[in-house]
């Protein structure tokens, strides 16, 4: 489809955002809302996880949503169980913020961007009710360090004969998924058992305890649990229903699921890659979180992505997983997406996919195979700059956010966890 087509289209349907700085009024922001009306999950996306322009407007966007819109819970790409303690901060105040988005367990949340967020969210929940308070939740099994804590603890006072089946899980705290592969599953049967324990024992542990303390250190068995599974899936398969990569969206999606049906009120807000919120696949036939989302809630569930046009943004680079961050540039290109998006409408805007059908010629392009750019935490030594992955706009989004220039995220100094 000729790049003209998508300019008539844009022409008719962008909405040029005023800002991208939180804190500012949202009429432009309206749009938006109207497409998010009978919404009940909102995914906030990004196709780099290093670019400060996404998550300042993803501030924003939030700030919209739970004052303007009802959204009741933030639902991130990061630790299950190191989340709850951050979630303890933003509800209650508990504990030290920078250090609670360390703990999350990536570096591309430990950024003051983030922290902002963080100090926004616990700012809104101070004078609120308790019922009222947005809830921060990771959808991420893995590195759940203070899962095996917890458990650990509860062991030691409540039944300290199975003090060893928790340290058998010791390798769960930090292990990455398909960092320990075994056909056998072996951590996966003990992670089971130890769960089956202490559910089978909930009643007797809660009249030693409380309930709520044998509800909490249950939860955190079943966090263990699908990290161990995670964690022994073999980094081979990459692509089907039984890959690791399948089985970790299929685990954010059952996360954002229980928050929906454990309450009729609940509105949630799920930040996570293009990747991972797309309504289709990704990564050459992984089914996405958000395709489990849609066949779930339908129309419920909306996916805007961001894209940017040029500039900077922070990955590792190459095989180094521990390494710093750096920052990488790349120009508006020609190919992708994101160059015709350029090339239509200055500046920053948003558009609603849904705004109309295919039938006429400016919206064709909207059914048309296209290419995206998508960088993740890594991205290749050198040819980064070459790495696209194929969209049909429609069909995997719902709305696209588009930003002129991307810079680099800031990180956060070094702190003790």
């Amino acid at each position: 489809m000729a790049p003209d087509n998508i300019a008539r289209w844009l022409t008719e349907h962008a909405r040029p955002l005023g800002t991208l700085t939180p804190g500012g009024p949202h009429e432009d922001l309206e749009p938006l809302g109207d497409a998010l009306r009978d919404a009940r999950i909102v995914g906030l996306g990004e196709s780099t996880h290093g670019t400060r322009e996404f998550f300042r407007l993803k501030h924003r966007i939030m700030e919209f949503l739970v004052r303007e819109a009802g959204f009741t819970t933030f639902a991130m790409e990061a630790s299950e169980s190191a989340a709850r303690a951050l979630d303890a901060y933003v509800r209650h105040g508990t504990g030290d913020p920078a250090r609670l988005i360390t703990r999350l367990g990536f570096w591309t949340w430990r950024t003051e961007e983030m922290l902002d967020l963080i100090e926004w969210l616990r700012a809104h929940n101070r004078t609120l009710p308790e019922d009222r308070r947005v809830r921060f939740v990771g959808m991420d099994p893995q590195r759940c360090a203070d899962s095996f804590e917890a458990v650990a603890a509860f062991l030691r006072q409540v039944a300290p004969e199975r003090a060893e089946d928790v340290r058998e899980l010791a390798v769960l705290a930090q292990a990455r998924p398909a960092s320990h592969p075994d056909p056998e599953q072996a951590l996966l049967r003990r992670a089971e058992a130890l769960a089956g324990f202490l559910a089978d024992h909930r009643e007797k542990f809660a009249r030693r305890t409380t309930a709520d303390a044998a509800d909490e250190v249950l939860e955190h068995a079943r966090i263990l649990l699908r990290a161990a599974d995670l964690v022994t899936r073999p980094p081979g398969m990459r692509s089907g229903e039984d890959s690791v990569f399948a089985v970790r969206d299929r685990y954010m999606a059952d996360a954002v699921a229980r928050l929906v049906d454990d309450s009729p009120e609940a509105r949630v807000i799920v930040w996570a890659h293009n990747g991972h919120l797309t309504k289709g696949t990704y990564g050459g036939g992984v089914p996405a979180l958000g395709s489990r989302l849609r066949e779930r809630y339908g129309d419920g569930y909306y996916a805007l992505a961001l894209l940017f046009g040029k500039g900077s943004f922070l990955a590792r680079r190459g095989h180094d997983l521990q390494g710093p961050p750096l920052r990488n540039r790349i120009g508006t290109g020609l190919r992708p997406l994101e160059a015709r998006l350029a090339g239509a409408v200055p500046g920053d805007f948003y558009a609603d996919l849904r705004a109309t059908g295919p039938s006429s010629e400016a919206a064709q392009w909207l059914r048309a195979p296209l290419m995206q750019r998508t960088f993740g935490a890594h991205v290749p030594r050198f040819v980064y700059r070459f790495h696209v992955a194929p969209l049909v706009p429609a069909e995997d989004y719902d709305g696209i956010a588009f930003v002129a220039r991307s810079t680099c995220s800031r990180l956060l100094p070094p702190v003790a966890t």
